[in-house]
């Protein structure tokens, strides 16, 4: 049981050693890629999930077959105070220029590197010393409107237009969608909308949290015909068994039943929290099988771990009025939690509770899954506020602090 060859890789979309239980979205991802390279249209991928779930590690999954089916591809992720030209300008220029040392007729590439001049000028925000770099004339009425529901399509035809010049494809991906504002969600949709209308080859593909196909349909009523929205759950048991058992038994190694039962209890199926006691009950095994008492032993380890980084750098970004909110939903057992409980426990009406919650969901710290329900957006938070927090006296006091 050498550490050194413990295959487990808990981490922030690192690669786990056995992907399982995701072949049906993987799939979709392979057909998507495929038509639109035939020119026949096809929904590009959204998925949305709790924290955990593998959303990343599928992102970067899918990026990986894009290239080999023959695309370029552009990957980013959204940021809460980070515009979404900003985060795709610099990208796009690296690939315009790319596609423009290709072998081949033609200048589509010189004119979308025009094109994304043009943008560049019409967007009020400052790139620094990014604009030296762009030694190009830009196109004049091309994406310079300085409406990025009417730019942002114009500039992805500019780049489609010169991958298909080069028989190529183009794949945007974009984690942490939710944090985009609503504009650009929707300059989006009517990007991919025109790129629906001239069957040009650019795949978009996004991920964020449970609130995304909401956020992306309030934006563009139509979205819905041209994306779809895979959800990203926890591991069947069989799925999660597979994921601890499988890159074990390469080593030789082996978990009983028992302990088997036990981690997929204690995670609920989470693929990050699988890594997490995988990691743990291989360090803590002294020979194999890696028994229930193994676990067992791991698992006070394993929490401590995940209090003092996973859980706790989230509730460490929230004013003390947030934490107050988070502990009153805690407080209440398992989730879903009606906001009139929480509300109850508060002692505040349920009105009050609004600006508190939209706060929170800005955040990602939770969402809605039904009208008037809440539920935390990171897997077994709930256990994290019950475990560490002490109750205090509730109130509107209490609320109003920050």
């Amino acid at each position: 049981m050498n550490k050194v060859s413990n295959p487990f890789a808990p981490g922030a979309g690192t690669p786990p050693p056995e992907l399982v239980g995701r072949d049906d979205i993987l799939e979709d991802a392979r057909v998507l890629f495929a038509r639109v390279l035939l020119h026949r249209s096809e929904k590009s991928l959204f998925l949305n999930g709790l924290r955990g779930v593998g959303k990343t590690v599928l992102l970067n999954e899918m990026e990986r077959i894009a290239r080999q089916a023959g695309y370029r591809t552009v990957l980013v992720e959204a940021h809460e105070n980070k515009p979404l030209p900003v985060l795709l300008i610099p990208p796009l220029r690296l690939l315009l220029y790319d596609l423009d040392r290709m072998a081949g007729a033609g200048n589509m590439a010189r004119r979308g590197l025009a094109v994304l001049k043009s943008f560049l000028g019409s967007i009020k925000i400052s790139l620094g010393d990014f604009e030296a770099g762009l030694d190009i004339e830009p196109e004049m009425g091309a994406a310079d409107s300085g409406d990025l529901e009417a730019d942002l399509p114009n500039l992805f035809c500019a780049v489609a237009e010169a991958a298909q010049e080069r028989q190529t494809g183009i794949v945007i991906l974009i984690d942490e969608v939710q944090y985009l504002a609503k504009e650009e969600l929707s300059a989006l949709v009517m990007a991919m909308h025109k790129m629906q209308q001239r069957q040009l080859p650019l795949v978009l593909l996004g991920a964020g949290l449970p609130i995304l196909p909401a956020l992306i349909g309030d934006s563009k009523s139509y979205a819905e015909r041209l994306l779809q929205f895979p959800a990203v759950g926890p591991l069947t048991e069989h799925d999660a068994n597979r994921a601890l058992q499988d890159p074990v038994r390469v080593a030789g190694v082996e978990f009983t039943g028992e302990a088997l039962r036990e981690i997929f209890r204690l995670t609920q199926g989470y693929p990050y929290f699988l890594q997490e006691w995988g990691y743990q009950s291989w360090n803590h095994a002294l020979e194999s099988p890696i028994t229930l008492e193994t676990v067992q032993n791991a698992t006070a380890t394993i929490i401590k771990r995940l209090d003092d980084n996973f859980f706790r750098v989230r509730f460490e970004r929230l004013a003390p009025k947030e934490k107050e909110f988070l502990r009153a939903m805690a407080e209440l057992g398992p989730e879903p939690y009606r906001s009139a409980d929480v509300a109850k426990i508060l002692g505040v009406k349920l009105g009050g509770l609004g600006p508190v919650r939209a706060i929170l969901i800005r955040k990602g710290m939770i969402y809605s899954p039904e009208h008037g329900e809440l539920a935390f957006t990171v897997p077994l938070f709930d256990d994290f506020m019950r475990r560490v927090m002490k109750f205090r006296t509730w109130g509107k006091a209490a609320l109003a602090r920050s």
